[in-house]
């Protein structure tokens, strides 16, 4: 039962704790790598770290925000931390990936970003799925799957709320990916 979860979650919280999942083993394999191989881990994190917060941004922070108790609060401490991480991704991208530094910053994000994650799943998710219908949570996972396709690859700090992600997703995803492509990253 867990494979068919990972394979294609119809649930937006499902979806997004598998997400977390595949984040945490790509952390692992990009830290334990070397070389072209750390670089690749890296270009696949980012860009699942990317799609993840674009998907959060757009889909659940702003349902959050109106149907869980003490919504704003919870979901403005999440924005923070995401566009933390963001700024910590524009580095890592400037630095050698087998340099002392980037491994340093990789395992301080790693961190982050797990701890991030514990608490989306239960101070948003698991709050989101006592709230909402069956209906609207596959809703939310079919929405999420959309805004997956034509979500950003790399990190845009200060693109952390719904409106801007509506604004600057698009462009800043067809820039992402003609760099992508220009730089045979893609």
């Amino acid at each position: 039962m867990a494979d068919s979860a990972i394979v294609s979650p119809t649930d937006v919280v499902d979806f997004l704790s598998s997400q977390h999942e595949q984040i945490k083993s790509l952390f692992a394999k990009t830290l334990a790598a070397k070389g072209e191989t750390r670089e690749q881990n890296f270009v696949d994190l980012r860009r699942l770290l990317a799609v993840h917060e674009t998907v959060e941004e757009e889909i659940v922070h702003p349902r959050a925000k109106r149907k869980i108790a003490n919504g704003a609060a919870v979901v403005g401490q999440r924005l923070e931390e995401e566009h933390d991480a963001k700024i910590v991704l524009q580095q890592l991208e400037k630095l050698d990936v087998d340099s002392e530094e980037f491994t340093r910053l990789l395992t301080e994000l790693r961190d982050a970003v797990l701890d991030h994650a514990e608490h989306e799943e239960r101070d948003e998710f698991a709050r989101l799925g006592e709230e909402l219908s069956t209906h609207e949570l596959e809703t939310m996972g079919r929405a999420a799957k959309l805004a997956e396709a034509i979500a950003p690859t790399r990190p845009h700090a200060g693109v952390e709320s719904q409106i801007a992600n509506l604004v600057a997703g698009p462009f800043a995803a067809m820039l992402d990916r003609a760099r992508d492509a220009i730089m045979g990253k893609g």
